[in-house]
C-alpha cells in the first residue's frame, strides 16, 4: 500500500531518524521525502510518502507508537484516498470549471460529492458532470440556518475540505472557527488592494500595472487567512476594465487549482499565520 504521512510537532533531535524507523518497524520503504524547520516558530513539518505491505492500521500503529514521544500532529492516507471536497459558488463559472475540468481529467487528487450554491445560475454546468447541486439562498434571517445545513452536509458526506470558488458570501466567524485549516478561499489582490464593488474598475481607475490573486484559508479575520498560492500579471494603461477582469479571471482560476492540488496532496501545513508548502 502507498501511503502518505504528514507530521507537524516542535522542532527537536531524532524526528527524521524516528520516522525512517517506525516505517521500516512496518516494512515500509520511503519514496518521497521532505521536510522543513521554522526558526520563527521552531516547528518542524514532514512529509513522507512510502509503501508498506502491512496497510495503513499497520503504518499507523507504527507510527503513531514511533514518534510518540515527540507529541506531534500525524495524519497518515493511503495516496489512493481523494480527500472529498465541498464546492461553493454563487455566479461566476471560471473557477468551478476548472476544478471540474482538472477532476474529470484525473490532475487533480479530488473527489467533489455537492456543489452549493446561494444562487441557480450553475446549477446545469453542477449536474452535467453528475455531481449533486444544493441551492442554500441565504440573507441576514437565513444565514444560522443556512450554515447549519451546510455543516450537516458535511458531516453526511464526510466532507474533508472546502472550496469558496467565488462564493460571494462572508462565512460567520462560528462557521469559519469550526473548520480551522480547511476552507480555502480565491481572492483578487491587487497593490493597493481594492475592496467593495468592482474592484478591476477600481484597479483601472487607479492606473494597477500589476494585478493578482490569492488563495488562502479562511479564518474568522475576513482576508486574513494563512496564504496558499499567488500569482500575478503585468498590465499597462491601454488595458479596459473588461479586459482586466478577463486577465484577473484566469489568474483566478489558476491560482485556485494549484491551491487546492497541494492541499489535496497533503503538501500544506499552517505554521503560525502562514503556511509551509511542499512543491
Amino acid at each position: 500500500m502507498d501511503l502518505i504521512a504528514s507530521l507537524q510537532c516542535e522542532d527537536q533531535p531524532g524526528i527524521v531518524h524516528a520516522m525512517t524507523s517506525a516505517v521500516l518497524a512496518c516494512g515500509g520503504n520511503i519514496i518521497e521525502n521532505q521536510q522543513f524547520t521554522d526558526p520563527s516558530t521552531n516547528a518542524f513539518v514532514m512529509r513522507t510518502r512510502f509503501e508498506t505491505s502491512q496497510g495503513l492500521d499497520g503504518a499507523t500503529k507504527s507510527l503513531s507508537e514511533g514518534l510518540s514521544k515527540f507529541n506531534p500532529s500525524l495524519h497518515i492516507r493511503p495516496t489512493a484516498q481523494k480527500p472529498r471536497a465541498l464546492v461553493m459558488v454563487t455566479k461566476e463559472s471560471h473557477c468551478l470549471r476548472d476544478l471540474l475540468y482538472l477532476e474529470d481529467l484525473g490532475e487533480l487528487n479530488i473527489e467533489i460529492p455537492l456543489v452549493i450554491s446561494n444562487q441557480e445560475d450553475l446549477r446545469t454546468l453542477v449536474e452535467s458532470h453528475g455531481i449533486k447541486f444544493l441551492y442554500l439562498p441565504v440573507n441576514a434571517e437565513t444565514k444560522v440556518s443556512q450554515e447549519a445545513e451546510i455543516l450537516k452536509q458535511i458531516s453526511d458526506l464526510k466532507i474533508d475540505f472546502v472550496v469558496l470558488a467565488r462564493y460571494m458570501q462572508i462565512m460567520s466567524k462560528e462557521f469559519c472557527n469550526k473548520l480551522p485549516g480547511k476552507i480555502i478561499n480565491i481572492h483578487h489582490s491587487f497593490l493597493p488592494g481594492f475592496k467593495g464593488a468592482k474592484p478591476y474598475h477600481q484597479a483601472h481607475e487607479r492606473g494597477v500595472k500589476i494585478i493578482g490573486a490569492s488563495a488562502h484559508f479562511v479564518t474568522s479575520d475576513l482576508d486574513e487567512g494563512p496564504i496558499i498560492e499567488q500569482d500575478v500579471a503585468h498590465v499597462t494603461h491601454v488595458a479596459t476594465p473588461e479586459e482586466l477582469i478577463a486577465i484577473g479571471r484566469d489568474i483566478e482560476r489558476r491560482v485556485l487549482a494549484k491551491a487546492v492540488k497541494f492541499y489535496a496532496d497533503d503538501k500544506v501545513f499552517i505554521v503560525g499565520k502562514r503556511t509551509v508548502v511542499f512543491s
